[in-house]
C-alpha cells in the first residue's frame, strides 16, 4: 500500500490534466527502469504468531531498528508507519506484511542486489528481536482474528467497507502476500500493448508462482488462493477490465474506469477523511459531503490510483500483481520474466502474436480456473503448462537479446531457471509445499516458518 502523498499538486479543473499525467509517464526505451516490490510475513521465531505493531518485539521496533541503515522514518500520527530512502520505501500493509518499494533500476542484476540487500538488513535486525520473514501467497496458519493491525488511517477505512463489497476483502488485507514488478512505456501505443499482453498472461504468472495452499493449518483446495481472493474482494475495482482488450482503449478510457471507481478516502492535514463508496466525479464537481465546496489535488488523484486493485494497474508505469510472495530465489523471477517479454520488441511482438486471439470467454474462464490448476488449468483443449512453456521461452529470448550483463559477462537470463523448471516439470511451489505436508511435515505447516523463512 502507499504512503501518504509528500506533495499535493495542482487543483483538478479538467479531465485531461489526469490524461496527461498518465501520458507524463512515456519514456524512450533507453530510460526503460525495473521496478520491484515484495512483501513478506513478519512472525515470532517462538510461537511462529504474527507480529504486532506495538511492543518490544513489534514491527514499530524493526522499523526503528532499521534506520541504523540509513532509512527515515515516514510518520502519521506520530508513529512510524513506513520508511524512505532515496527512491525506495518500506511500508506495512493492514496485517503488518512488510514491503519494499524497490527503486526503478536498469537491469535485472540491480534488482537482485537490491533485494539481497534489503534482506541482509532485515535479518540483521529481525534476528535481534526474535522476529523471522517468510514469503508465501496466503499466511499458511494463522485465522483472520488473530492477525494484528497496523496504525494506518487508511485501513481503518477499508476495513470497514471492505465487507460490504466482497467476502474476502478483510482476508486480501491480512493474510496476503505479493511480489510485483512495474514497468515502462514508450507511449499510448506501447502502453496499450504491454497492458493487453500482461493483463492476457496474467494467469499464466499466478500459475507459475502459485504459492498459497494452506488456510489456518490445513489445504484450502487452492494452489494460489492468494488469487483467488481477489475474485471475491470488490468486484468495483478488481479483476481483469475487459475494456483493456476494445477499441479506443489509451489513457483516457484508463482514467473513465478510474473516475467510476467508488472511493475510499480522502487525506487532510495528517488524517484520513472516510468517502467510501463516493464518486471521484463528484469529487470533480465540488459535491463530496464530507469536503462541500472542494475539489480535488492530483495528490487526491494519485491517491485514488492506488485504490483499484486489477490484475495489471496503470499508473504512470504498469504494475503486475498477479503472483504470490515467494522464496527469496523467486524474487528475482518475477522481473526477469515480465521484462524479458515487454522490454524487447521481437519478445513483445512473439508475446502479442500468443494471445491476440483470446477471446473475453477465455480470460475470464483462465481467470476463473488458475487459482485452483494452476498449470494444470485446461486451456483450448490443453494443459497450461504449455502455454507456460512458450511464454518463459520468448522471456529467455527477450532477455537474451537485451544483453545486459552483470561485472562477471552473465546476462539476465539464468534470473528465469527457476521458473524453467517449473513450466517444464508442471509442478508448482503450491504443489511442492502439499508434496512436504503429505509427507515429511506430518500434515503440518509449522515446518514453513523454517525451511521458507528469509
Amino acid at each position: 500500500m502507499s504512503r501518504p502523498p509528500t506533495q499535493r499538486g495542482d487543483k483538478i479543473t479538467d479531465k485531461r490534466q489526469l490524461v496527461s499525467y498518465l501520458e507524463s509517464g512515456n519514456k524512450p526505451a533507453d530510460a526503460w527502469r525495473i521496478g520491484t516490490e515484495h512483501e513478506k510475513f513478519v512472525f515470532r521465531t517462538d510461537d511462529l504468531t504474527r507480529a504486532p505493531y506495538e511492543g518490544p518485539r513489534g514491527i514499530g521496533k524493526l522499523l526503528d531498528g532499521l534506520r541504523r541503515f540509513k532509512w527515515e522514518p515516514i510518520e502519521e500520527m506520530g508513529r512510524a508507519i513506513a520508511l524512505g530512502k532515496g527512491d525506495c520505501a518500506i511500508t506495512l500493509e493492514p496485517g503488518g506484511q512488510f514491503e519494499l518499494s524497490g527503486a526503478p533500476l536498469k537491469t535485472i542484476h540491480q534488482t537482485c542486489d537490491e533485494v539481497h540487500e534489503h534482506l541482509d538488513q532485515v535479518k540483521a535486525v529481525t534476528a535481534e528481536l526474535g522476529l523471522g520473514m517468510v514469503g508465501l501467497g496466503f499466511d499458511p496458519k494463522w485465522p483472520r482474528a488473530d492477525v494484528p493491525w497496523m496504525p494506518k488511517g487508511r485501513y481503518k477505512i477499508m476495513r470497514e467497507y471492505m465487507p460490504k463489497k466482497g467476502k474476502l476483502g478483510l482476508d486480501m488485507m491480512l493474510r496476503t502476500c505479493t511480489v510485483q514488478v512495474n514497468l515502462d512505456y514508450a507511449d499510448e501505443a506501447d502502453m496499450v500493448k504491454k497492458f493487453r499482453v500482461s493483463l492476457a498472461l496474467q494467469p499464466v504468472a499466478t500459475a507459475l508462482f502459485a504459492n498459497s495452499p494452506f488456510t489456518e493449518g490445513k489445504p484450502n483446495g487452492f494452489l494460489s488462493y492468494r488469487s483467488h481472493i481477489w475474485t471475491d474482494t470488490d468486484p468495483d475495482r478488481c479483476g481483469i477490465l475487459p475494456f483493456v482488450f476494445e477499441t479506443g482503449m489509451g489513457f483516457e478510457r484508463y482514467v473513465d474506469y478510474l473516475l467510476d471507481v467508488p472511493m475510499y478516502f480522502v487525506y487532510r492535514n495528517g488524517a484520513y477523511i472516510d468517502v467510501a463508496g463516493h464518486s471521484f466525479r463528484d469529487f470533480l464537481k465540488g459535491r463530496l459531503a464530507a469536503l462541500p465546496g472542494e475539489i480535488p489535488d492530483m495528490g487526491d488523484w494519485t491517491d485514488h490510483m492506488t485504490t483499484v486493485f486489477p490484475e495489471v494497474r496503470l499508473k504512470r508505469y504498469l504494475e503486475m500483481r498477479g503472483a504470490d510472495g515467494g522464496p527469496w530465489r523467486r524474487l528475482c523471477a518475477l522481473p526477469a520474466l515480465w521484462t524479458g517479454l515487454l522490454y524487447d520488441q521481437t519478445a513483445l511482438d512473439a508475446a502479442w502474436d500468443l494471445v491476440r486471439d483470446w477471446t473475453s470467454e477465455e480470460h475470464a474462464a483462465l481467470r476463473r480456473d488458475v487459482p485452483r490448476q494452476a498449470l494444470k488449468t485446461t486451456f483450448r483443449g490443453k494443459p497450461l503448462q504449455g502455454v507456460a512453456k512458450q511464454v518463459v521461452e520468448i522471456a529467455r529470448n527477450g532477455l537474451q537479446a537485451r544483453g545486459r550483463k552483470d561485472r562477471w559477462g552473465e546476462n539476465e537470463t539464468h534470473f528465469l531457471d527457476s521458473l524453467s523448471h517449473i513450466a517444464e516439470s508442471g509442478v508448482t511451489p503450491a504443489e511442492e509445499l502439499l508434496e512436504s505436508f503429505e509427507t515429511r511435515w506430518d500434515k503440518s505447516v509449522d515446518p514453513i516458518f523454517a525451511e521458507h523463512a528469509y
